[in-house]
């Protein structure tokens, strides 16, 4: 249904909320066509969209195909219980509440700061069983109980890029500790040409999970540009047929990779260890222009 001019004026007339976080300056933008959804940014760099009045309306290509995976983790609208490492604006736990009631979450979000900001001006529903805690991403899962999560979310960055400590194979010995036999893994990465460590962290996903697939822009996964990638992982078959054609049919489609295809293209990286790890790069800056 179209927006009447008057809730479209209501929405053009809030103002941004700017103020320092832990990892450095957050804004929250109104979105001029919805009068209670917002962008939330970091230092200039876009990180999620939230609509208070419509949770389950993903904007971002990203957090639409990680809410693909959430529509298919289990039969639609069964509760689950979900672990997501970075929170941002909350956007997907959001989601996942709305999508599915009564689920049980976790959100891992270490900028103590930021989270307060999200409470205070992005408030979550009272009845979304959701939990934050304010510690680092893998000091938050260690703290989750040995196969409690149906799905594991990895959505972290620091100064837009994802830390070193969370691309490893040791840091995926701690999602597969805390999944569920049959539970799904799945992580927001970001990379450009000549996507080593895009590369590296598929190797480093199928040397811990026997299923894997990886949906993207077919200009990213090219090494056109850089851009993100969702990387999906678990020790039982995916619903690969389901998530191609759901990727395929967003706004801004995406191309599913998987099985031999997804390995080859990883041209022989090694997996990633604790010793060798390092930080995403950092994406250019005419990213965000």
């Amino acid at each position: 249904m179209a927006r009447s001019r008057s809730s479209r004026r209501a929405a053009a007339t809030v103002e941004p909320v700017v103020e320092p976080v832990d990892g450095g300056l957050a804004e929250l933008i109104p979105d001029r066509e919805r009068a209670r959804a917002w962008t939330l940014l970091i230092d200039g760099a876009p990180q999620s969209h939230v609509d208070l009045d419509d949770p389950a309306r993903l904007t971002f290509e990203y957090q639409r195909r990680l809410g693909h995976v959430i529509d298919l983790v289990a039969p639609s609208g069964k509760p689950v219980h979900a672990v997501h490492l970075g929170g941002g604006a909350l956007t997907l736990a959001r989601y996942t509440a709305a999508t599915r009631p009564r689920s049980t979450q976790q959100v891992v979000e270490r900028d103590a700061a930021l989270v307060q900001l999200v409470r205070r001006e992005l408030p979550l529903d009272p009845n979304a069983r959701i939990r934050v805690r304010s510690v680092d991403a893998r000091e938050g899962l260690a703290k989750v109980l040995d196969g409690w999560a149906d799905l594991v979310i990895a959505d972290v960055f620091s100064g837009a890029r994802t830390p070193a400590h969370l691309t490893s194979t040791e840091f995926l010995d701690e999602v597969r500790r805390a999944l569920r036999p049959g539970g799904v893994y799945a992580a927001n990465l970001a990379d450009g040409p000549p996507l080593a460590h895009l590369r590296g962290q598929i190797a480093t996903a199928a040397a811990r999970f026997e299923h894997l697939a990886l949906i993207a822009d077919p200009t990213v996964l090219r090494g056109k540009r850089f851009g993100n990638a969702v990387l999906v992982a678990s020790d039982t078959p995916l619903p690969v047929a389901e998530l191609t054609r759901r990727a395929a049919s967003d706004p801004h489609p995406g191309r599913l990779e998987h099985g031999r295809a997804l390995l080859d293209f990883t041209g022989g990286a090694a997996p990633v260890t604790d010793a060798a790890a390092v930080a995403s790069p950092a994406p250019p800056p005419s990213v965000f222009r």
